[in-house]
């Protein structure tokens, strides 16, 4: 990351922020937002000439007399180190698009954050330089926004926003939260973030191990939590919004019957080419209207999660909550967590105990797109 960042040009910062942006900025592809966060860098770029003329910090790889541990920063040992112009970059540019796309802000802005801190873990720069640098930064976007052509281009940019957004499913995301936010006693693992579990690679639009729930099911969701926490568990979240391209991913990959990697981990008895006639896999999922969460109970005495008499995302009739082939405990344990989620809003699926859904979901018949970041 730190070499990637390091790269002193528009489009390298830009193919960096459009991925929590949430769209990807081009001159050809978006050229409306293009020319305002071009426009404007050009501009607030200059704020770094005179300060690091005057100052002449000596930089961090100078000042221990090592060489440059980035091809891209020898260049620049002869010239001082405040302020951090690629920072001055970073911050501005996180600013905007925060602007442009306000539901993505948090995740904009922590990698522009991390653009900076890449610049000090390669001794280009020192820890004050980047701190003073982001807001400096901040300084320049304010009198941006004194500006009537700034103005009128960002209106521009944020019109093209809207409509590539809604053209390619993008729209929505303002509606989610992060389950570590809202709940932040789950614990989770990310199954389709991983290569563990019946593809046996990680799905498409899954882009973080993390678990996004619209505000709704995500606020029932952390009644559910401090409700089972008086009884001594956590919840462990496996998935909750699924993007319709994850879906589309399993679609493909249960057409394709040769490809049995992972069979004897999660389906050895049931006949691949059956996964459609079955319902095992359909091409629409309740998880993509973002109201959905699969999870378990992990017991905080024992450390770890309670025997619910069969694996996540098992194939076969031994996965239906009310399945009598389990021991007493193993039952007992599944109706603990099948109370916990009725009591707090959520409806279970027949054929899957780890599978909830709100019941009063805000969005029962809309289909997301945006990718899990």
């Amino acid at each position: 990351m730190a070499r990637r960042d390091a790269v002193w040009s528009y489009e390298a910062l830009l193919t960096e922020l459009s991925v929590p942006f949430g769209l990807a900025i081009s001159e050809k592809e978006t050229p409306e937002i293009w020319k305002l966060v071009v426009t404007s860098l050009a501009t607030t770029d200059q704020m770094r000439v005179a300060p690091k003329a005057y100052y002449h910090r000596t930089r961090p790889f100078v000042y221990f007399k090592e060489k440059a541990y980035l091809e891209d920063d020898a260049q620049f040992s002869g010239e001082g180190s405040y302020p951090s112009g690629h920072t001055m970059r970073s911050w501005t540019a996180a600013l905007i698009l925060a602007e442009i796309n306000p539901a993505a802000a948090d995740a904009v802005f922590a990698r522009a954050w991390q653009c900076g801190e890449s610049r000090v873990i390669s001794g280009a720069h020192w820890q004050s330089d980047v701190d003073v640098t982001r807001l400096a930064a901040s300084i320049g976007y304010s009198r941006l926004q004194t500006s009537t052509a700034f103005r009128a281009q960002m209106e521009s940019a944020q019109d093209e926003f809207r409509r590539l957004a809604e053209a390619t499913g993008q729209q929505g995301r303002e509606h989610f939260v992060s389950l570590t936010d809202a709940v932040p006693d789950a614990i989770l693992e990310i199954r389709y973030f991983s290569t563990y579990n019946f593809v046996g690679e990680r799905i498409d639009g899954y882009l973080a191990p993390t678990a996004l729930m619209t505000r709704e099911a995500a606020d029932s969701l952390k009644a559910v939590s401090d409700d089972v926490m008086r009884m001594g568990y956590r919840l462990k979240i496996y998935d909750a919004y699924r993007p319709q391209c994850a879906v589309d991913h399993f679609v493909r990959w249960a057409a394709d019957v040769s490809d049995t990697t992972m069979r004897r981990y999660f389906y050895p008895d049931v006949d691949k080419s059956l996964l459609f006639k079955l319902d095992y896999i359909m091409e629409k999922s309740g998880h993509t209207r973002g109201s959905t969460v699969d999870l378990t109970l992990f017991d905080m005495n024992t450390e770890k999660e309670l025997d619910m008499g069969g694996t996540f995302d098992w194939f076969g009739e031994e996965s239906h909550p009310d399945y009598t082939g389990i021991t007493e405990t193993q039952f007992a344990n599944r109706m603990i967590l099948r109370e916990a989620m009725l009591r707090h809003g959520f409806k279970p699926l027949e054929s899957e105990w780890w599978h909830f859904t709100l019941r009063d979901e805000p969005f029962p018949d809309t289909y997301f797109s945006f990718p899990v970041r």
